[in-house]
């Protein structure tokens, strides 16, 4: 099977030493080919706040690097702060669980 995942090229905009990407409606955190998983965030609807487009839901994925089709861990929350907020915790714990 060949190896679907997009190479970005350029430089990424880094988030405490992890790059930080966003393609439309999808937020990757993580290295994918240094780190066992990864960060998904997956806008699934907006608002509008004083004219504003505002992330309303949004989905919570950790994936494996190896196989992004694989989900470790999933939910949601309301707001894009609130989904990086929990899903960077979930991710640094699968980090430190990897890493022994």
């Amino acid at each position: 099977m060949a190896d679907t995942r997009k190479k970005v090229e350029g430089e990424y905009l880094q988030y405490q030493g992890k790059p930080l990407v966003r393609e439309e409606n999808t937020i990757i955190y993580g290295d994918l080919n240094h780190d066992p998983c990864v960060l998904a965030l997956e806008i699934m609807s907006y608002r509008e706040d004083g004219g504003e487009k505002v992330p309303s839901k949004v989905l919570i994925q950790i994936l494996d690097a190896k196989d992004p089709n694989k989900i470790i861990k999933q939910g949601n929350k309301d707001s894009l702060h609130d989904a990086f907020a929990l899903g960077t915790t979930w991710l640094d714990l699968e980090l430190k669980k990897n890493a022994r």
